[in-house]
């Protein structure tokens, strides 16, 4: 069963990718998405009968054999490894079944279902690795997907570049990753995660040379790791990939940002737990950086015009809350945000992507308006989004939208672990933000007068069926998810749930403190989201102008948050620029002057003047050429002479 789950994507990879044209186009849709429809149910059937048993192991062959380095291709079978099979081939499918009607005009439909079942088949490779190698493999395997699926429309200059700065940005963190990944295989001489996990007593009290620096190795190794998941997960100083990544079509911005490869670094901080538990000074880090990602994206999106980007933006916030949770040692709420996260962001991608189905590919939300009459289903679909990441429900309950339990969780947690804090503070302010821009979208997106053309506006319409089938299955998830499932991920009987994948310290008693963290703390998100709704409905419904009246009088702060806190721009000054005129004087001064310049010196001119040398020994005269041979023979006599023969 395993191996169908893993390999069918793969296979449908293969089939659209190099029989696609010979299968013909709907075959090449067809096939792929009814293969990741089986993974899908076998995911869920995988959930139902593994999740909470004991870890296992089911190995495939000898992957690798060299000395001390040996690892299995094998995969490794706990709760943490069910949770992600269910949420990445339950997104993936449902965004293949999308796919089907949004690709419909596109003639390179075989390319990118290609394309997607191959992302999804690394990520698969990544989240049932059993050890670090296998694990690296699906981990670069996604960022290789990732690269051709963001420059899918390769005939767009700003897709290209999209694809370029993803794949550089990622090769950052990628290298803290493999740096790692050496680090453990020095100090454990062994790759696998149970010899790893083992060990990780030994690496707390063991020291470390790193760059002329002796460091705690289990501070150091977990910091290295976490690198690696900065960049892969999109945090703050490696987020500027991720809003860029909207230059491909909207299914991928859906997979990548709902439930592959943004998610892959906070599966990795879980994953090892063991090993993070005894690195106190790196999960600070992880919460300083996790905290600071959250408000950061959450003030960016306050300023968005475009649909996708400012969705983009809020996964980048909600990854940051997801970091915070793992870092003061809630791995628990970590991975259940990102469970209900899943549902409801790929839910608030695919019904952005309706919405630009309906105006003809328009994105601009300052063009939108009215919306909600021509496409009442997608409102609707979009309104059960919203409500989900704003965190609507019932205080002081368990009934509510997923995200209202599970974000929640995330910010008890944080409270528990450090009380009102750097990290509390700031995600209270971004869920305050995160409701005020989602209902912000919403309001200039489905309310009001339109501002669209009249011609667009007249003909846009609800999407196909194929389109909307995918909309209702993730709405369901986005408003059911997080009560059916509170009570396993983060109840109080979590610990029986995550026992065989996620460890904690003896003195982590975070989760079951969250429980009992005082009432004002449970409210205060409930209460954020409210006033963020309430400025929100002020500022576009009650007095629509005031926005942008604001953005005139604090035009300095509108135009920082605007240009993202300038960080692409300083980034450009202190990296790309130098780069470039290293590259173009490397290429004009080295290339051109000295070596080109030295080629063909020594070929138009040493060489010319030799030949002309010889050229002038060639007298004709065989007296010339008896006093050479003398000259040569006496030289070569004289030699012999002096070496001693």
């Amino acid at each position: 069963m395993f191996q169908i789950l893993l390999f069918a994507p793969l296979l449908g990879a293969c089939l659209a990718g190099f029989f696609g044209r010979s299968m013909g186009e709907r075959m090449a849709m067809l096939i792929p998405t009814g293969l990741l429809f089986l993974s899908a149910l076998l995911s869920w059937v995988v959930f139902f009968t593994y999740a909470g048993e004991p870890s296992q192991t089911i190995t495939l062959f000898r992957w690798l054999d060299s000395g001390a380095m040996q690892a299995d291709w094998a995969i490794r079978v706990d709760t943490l490894t069910c949770v992600m099979l269910v949420v990445v081939t339950t997104v993936s499918s449902l965004v293949h079944l999308y796919s089907i009607g949004y690709m419909e005009e596109d003639p390179s439909k075989a390319r990118f279902f290609a394309y997607l079942s191959l992302f999804t088949f690394a990520m698969l490779m990544l989240v049932t690795a059993d050890n670090l190698l296998q694990m690296f493999f699906g981990w670069e395997g996604v960022g290789v997907a990732s690269y051709l699926l963001i420059g899918f429309w390769h005939h767009k200059g700003s897709a290209n570049a999209a694809a370029i700065k993803a794949f550089v940005v990622n090769r950052v963190g990628d290298f803290g990753f493999a740096l790692g990944i050496f680090g453990i295989f020095f100090m454990v001489d062994s790759i696998a995660f149970d010899d790893v996990f083992a060990a990780a007593p030994m690496l707390a009290e063991s020291t470390i040379s790193f760059i002329g620096l002796e460091l705690n190795a289990a501070e150091l190794l977990a910091f290295l790791l976490f690198i690696g998941a900065m960049g892969k997960s999109a945090q703050f100083f490696l987020h500027t990939w991720l809003p860029d990544a909207m230059e491909g079509p909207t299914p991928v911005s859906a997979l990548i940002h709902a439930a592959t490869m943004v998610t892959a670094g906070v599966f990795l901080v879980c994953r090892m737990s063991p090993l993070m538990e005894f690195a106190p000074n790196a999960l600070m880090f992880i919460v300083i950086i996790g905290a600071s990602t959250a408000f950061f994206a959450a003030t960016v999106g306050l300023v968005q015009n475009d649909i996708k980007r400012v969705i983009a933006y809020s996964t980048c916030s909600q990854l940051g809350y997801m970091f915070a949770a793992a870092g003061v040692g809630a791995y628990e709420a970590a991975m259940f945000h990102l469970f209900t996260h899943a549902f409801f962001k790929a839910l608030l991608f695919l019904g952005a992507g309706s919405v630009i189905h309906a105006m003809h590919h328009e994105q601009d939300m300052r063009n939108y308006g009215g919306l909600r009459k021509k496409i009442p289903l997608t409102f609707w679909m979009m309104m059960a989004g919203t409500l989900a990441i704003t965190g609507v429900g019932i205080p002081l309950t368990y009934i509510g939208f997923a995200g209202f339990l599970s974000k929640d969780a995330i910010i008890e947690s944080v409270f528990a672990g450090q009380g009102v804090s750097y990290a509390f503070v700031l995600l209270l302010a971004a869920a305050c933000m995160t409701s005020f821009y989602s209902w912000r979208l919403i309001f200039l997106t489905f309310f009001g007068e339109t501002r669209a053309d009249h011609h667009t506006y007249d003909h846009a319409h609800e999407s196909p069926m194929v389109m909307m089938i995918p909309l209702y299955l993730l709405a369901f998830g986005a408003v059911v998810a997080g009560m059916v499932f509170y009570g396993d991920f983060f109840g109080h009987h979590e610990n029986e749930f995550w026992a065989a994948s996620i460890f904690s310290g003896p003195g982590n008693t975070v989760v079951h403190d969250a429980h009992e963290v005082p009432a004002w703390v449970k409210v205060s998100p409930f209460v954020a989201m409210l006033i963020g709704f309430g400025i929100a409905y002020l500022m576009y419904i009650a007095k629509p102008g005031s926005a942008e009246a604001l953005a005139r009088n604090q035009r300095p702060l509108y135009l920082f948050l605007l240009n993202k806190w300038y960080v692409d721009e300083i980034y450009d000054w202190l990296f790309v620029r130098p780069a470039k005129w290293a590259g173009r004087f490397l290429w004009k001064r080295g290339d051109g002057s000295v070596i080109d310049g030295a080629l063909n010196g020594l070929a138009m001119g040493v060489v010319p003047w030799l030949t002309s040398l010889a050229g002038r020994a060639q007298s004709g005269f065989m007296f010339h050429y008896a006093f050479a041979m003398i000259l040569g023979l006496a030289a070569l006599i004289t030699w012999y002479a002096v070496v001693g023969g």
